[in-house]
């Protein structure tokens, strides 16, 4: 997390306009306030229906497995150094059986000993789609040897995802929801300058 106050602050109820209202329908579930990431995009509703379009496609649809997604959206995430999506999918990938030695893990990357081969090719990826937004020959083979062509399509889907979505609540300032505690690897808030 980058900023210690969000730049686009997320709307409260009392300020949505009828069409924001309608957009950020879909992200709102009974007995839970919608997110602040969603309260923020909300500023620009059509962009959010499109957003959670595109992000049910990403987090419901997608070929890979729950736990091979949650490797790609962690790592993609750690690399952006979006302590908001970490901590979010931190709590994901928990729920969906990941332990907490596999998320530490993915801090240190494809090399880290406890990964197996099919895992550390999905990591190394992500390496390499931050670093060059490019996936080499030798990486896309070790990719090969594991998935299918749609898997390793939604593999770079869900890392050009969640790298987009890391700039959007990297540079918005999207802050915590209520009850959440930031990674400290991830907290690159500094108080602005008098």
């Amino acid at each position: 997390m980058h900023l210690p106050h969000p730049r686009i602050a997320p709307l409260s109820d009392a300020e949505l306009s009828p069409e924001q209202r309608e957009a950020l329908a879909p992200a709102s579930y009974p007995g839970t306030p919608p997110l602040n990431i969603f309260r923020t995009l909300a500023h620009a509703p059509d962009a959010l229906k499109a957003f959670l379009a595109w992000g049910t496609y990403i987090l419901r649809n997608n070929s890979l497995t729950p736990r091979q997604r949650e490797i790609v959206i962690l790592r993609t995430g750690y690399l952006c150094r979006s302590g908001y999506e970490w901590t979010q999918h931190v709590r994901i990938s928990l729920r969906g059986g990941m332990s907490e030695d596999e998320i530490a893990a993915i801090k240190a990357g494809a090399n880290a000993p406890l990964w197996q081969p099919a895992d550390a090719a999905l990591l190394a990826a992500c390496d390499e789609l931050h670093a060059n937004q490019f996936v080499s020959t030798e990486t896309w083979a070790k990719l090969k040897a594991h998935f299918t062509d749609k898997q390793c399509m939604d593999a770079v889907f869900t890392a050009g995802q969640y790298t987009q979505v890391s700039m959007m609540l990297n540079t918005f300032g999207v802050q915590l929801d209520e009850g959440q505690k930031l990674d400290p690897d991830l907290d690159k808030r500094k108080a602005p300058s008098p």
